[in-house]
């Protein structure tokens, strides 16, 4: 059948396999020293992969290709999943899905003597997926483009990012979309002063930070931009 499947340029591959995490249906191995998809059934066409490539290198084409076979990538993630329990039941195969558990010192986990938490949050919806492209509430707005996890990561979400702006969220990763046409439109199409992308450090995150930059090229527009990155734990990486 004819359809959508990624190409992989391995002239443009510098081998860093951060498109084989990327992809959860596994279809890209690292041979030699480069990215190779390996399992044409197995790559569904959404290109999940294709943001995380730092050289360019993955592009979508339309060629004769084996269906899609989910059936297949959900076996072979099952039995992935046994294989990484037995061997290292501590860690997963994505930065962004392994686990950690975070020591806090008892005075970190000690109430804050503060006054009630407010909400800054200014609109609804936030979600990227459901806000509308044009609104009122962007008119003149200082735009917050967060990764979903943040706002759970960084205890001070609310008063340091969110305050005084439009929050609009997403995850590149369980969305499976790109982002980067809705919010190409957001800004092209309002008077957006100003765009502060909040993202965790995983490299899945870098999926937003990508669409929101081709977003702020795409536009046409002069905007000042900022791009601030959250560790798992919490901090704010400089």
């Amino acid at each position: 059948m004819i359809r959508k499947i990624i190409h992989i340029d391995e002239e443009k591959c510098n081998g860093c396999g951060l498109c084989a995490k990327a992809c959860h249906e596994g279809a890209i191995d690292i041979v030699d020293g480069k990215a190779k998809l390996m399992r044409e059934h197995f790559c569904d066409g959404f290109g999940d992969c294709l943001p995380n490539c730092p050289t360019g290198a993955i592009t979508f084409e339309e060629r004769e290709a084996p269906a899609y076979d989910e059936a297949a990538v959900k076996k072979a993630q099952a039995e992935k999943k046994l294989r990484a329990m037995a061997h290292a039941p501590h860690e997963g195969g994505c930065p962004g899905s392994r686990m950690a558990q975070f020591k806090r010192s008892e005075a970190e986990n000690a109430p804050i003597a503060v006054g009630k938490p407010v909400s800054r949050l200014a609109q609804w919806p936030c979600q990227i997926k459901l806000v509308p492209t044009k609104a009122d509430f962007f008119d003149g707005a200082k735009l917050l483009i967060a990764a979903d996890c943040t706002a759970y990561a960084y205890a001070n979400m609310h008063e340091e990012f969110m305050r005084g702006k439009i929050t609009i969220i997403g995850c590149p990763k369980l969305d499976a979309v790109d982002y980067s046409e809705k919010l190409t439109a957001i800004i092209r199409d309002n008077d957006i002063k100003s765009v502060t992308i909040v993202r965790m450090e995983v490299p899945c995150c870098g999926g937003l930070q990508r669409a929101a930059e081709t977003a702020l090229r795409s536009s046409g527009k002069f905007i000042p931009w900022q791009v601030v990155t959250i560790s798992c734990d919490g901090k704010i990486l400089e």
